[in-house]
C-alpha cells in the first residue's frame, strides 16, 4: 500500500506534486472506476489508476460575468467585499471562476497591469477567508500599492476571527518568523531564528518576519456605538487582529499558536471542536474587516469596511 500521489508520482515523474494535487482535487483522477477523494489516500499495486488530463488552459485569464461587491471605486482602484470561497486568481484546479475573472469583465481596461496572469492584484485573501481585498486599476496605483504593502506604510489591516477558546490575556503582539512547515509543506509554522533577524524583516532560510497585533473584542463594534456580543453559550471569542505584515496564513497560525485556532481552520484548526459548535462551520471564520490606506494617485486617506458575512454572523447574539 503507498499513497495516491507517490503512485502519480512514480507514474508521471515529468509532474510536479502540486500538478498532481491539482489534477486529484479538481476530479481527474479515478482509483477503480470511483473519482479519488483525496491525493493521501491509499492504493495498491491492484488497484486501477486512470489519470484523465484536462485540455490545456489559456495563459490569459478569460473575462467572465461575475458578480462584485464593490466597496469604493475611482480611475485608479477598486476595492471589492469578497465572498468567502471566491478564490482570487486562476490556480492550478482553478482556472476559471476567480476574482481576477470577474474584475477582467467590471474592469476592461485592467488587463496588463501589474502582470497577465493576475493583473492588478496586490495582495490576496485565502479561498475561505471573506473581505476586503484593493486592486489597482492604473499601473500608477499598482506601484503605489505594491511600495504601500512591501513597507507596510500608510496601510492598515485588520481582520476578524471567530476563534476556539479564550486567551488569558485580552490583547497581545505576537512577532516572529514564518515560513513553510519542514515537514509538512502545505502548512506555514513559527520557525526559530537568529535574533538580530528577527526585526530586520529581510527574508532569510528559517522564514519571514510576522507581526499580529491582536486583542479580545467583546462584541461587533456598530455604527451607534452599541457592540454586537458573541453568543454565550460557545466557548468561543472575537478577535481582532491588525498585522503589521502579509505573511501565509499568517493570522491562522499565530491564533493556533496562543491556544485560539480560528473555527473552521481544517489546517491549523480543530476539528472536534468545530464538530460541537451550532452551526458547524463550513470554513475558516475569518474576515478582512477595515482597511485603512493613504490613496496610491490622489494622497488622500481611504477608510474602508466590510460587514460580517452571514456564515459569520450566526456566532453573533443575533443576525448583523
Amino acid at each position: 500500500m503507498q499513497r495516491l500521489d507517490k503512485a502519480l508520482l512514480d507514474l508521471y515523474p515529468d509532474f510536479s506534486r502540486s500538478r498532481i494535487e491539482g489534477l486529484v482535487k479538481a476530479g481527474y483522477v479515478t482509483v477503480n472506476g470511483a473519482v479519488a477523494g483525496k491525493a493521501g489516500m491509499k492504493v495498491s499495486d491492484d488497484d486501477e489508476i486512470v489519470v484523465e488530463l484536462p485540455p490545456p488552459v489559456p495563459a490569459v485569464p478569460e473575462p467572465e460575468d461575475i458578480p462584485l461587491s464593490v466597496v469604493f471605486e475611482d480611475d485608479d482602484l477598486v476595492v471589492v467585499d469578497k465572498p468567502p470561497g471566491l478564490v482570487v486568481h486562476p490556480a492550478p484546479g482553478h482556472h476559471s471562476g476567480t476574482l481576477v475573472n470577474a474584475l477582467l469583465h467590471h474592469c476592461p481596461n485592467l488587463s496588463g497591469i501589474g502582470g497577465v496572469a493576475r493583473p492588478g492584484i496586490v495582495h490576496r485573501l485565502d479561498q475561505d477567508t471573506s473581505g476586503l481585498i484593493v486592486v489597482a486599476k492604473s499601473q500608477a496605483a499598482m506601484d503605489g500599492l505594491v511600495r504601500a504593502f512591501s513597507s507596510h506604510r500608510d496601510i492598515v489591516k485588520t481582520y476578524l476571527a471567530v476563534c476556539h477558546g479564550r486567551p488569558s490575556a485580552c490583547s497581545g503582539r505576537l512577532e516572529n518568523m514564518i515560513g513553510r512547515h519542514p515537514v509538512d509543506r502545505k502548512r506555514m509554522a513559527i520557525l526559530d531564528a537568529p535574533a538580530q533577524l528577527r526585526t530586520s524583516g529581510a527574508d532569510v532560510r528559517r522564514g519571514k518576519l510576522a507581526i499580529t497585533n491582536w486583542r479580545v473584542l467583546q462584541g461587533l463594534p456598530r455604527q451607534d456605538g452599541s457592540a454586537l456580543p458573541l453568543r454565550q453559550d460557545l466557548p468561543i471569542s472575537l478577535m481582532e487582529c491588525r498585522i503589521e505584515t502579509g505573511r501565509t496564513h499568517q493570522i491562522r497560525v499565530h491564533m493556533a499558536s496562543i491556544g485560539c485556532p480560528v473555527i473552521g481552520d481544517r489546517t491549523y484548526g480543530r476539528s472536534a471542536l468545530d464538530k460541537r459548535l451550532d452551526p458547524v462551520p463550513a470554513r475558516q471564520m475569518l474576515h478582512a474587516w477595515r482597511l485603512s490606506l493613504r490613496h496610491p494617485v490622489s494622497g488622500g486617506q481611504l477608510e474602508l469596511e466590510a460587514a460580517v458575512p452571514p456564515d459569520m454572523s450566526a456566532y453573533f447574539a443575533s443576525s448583523v
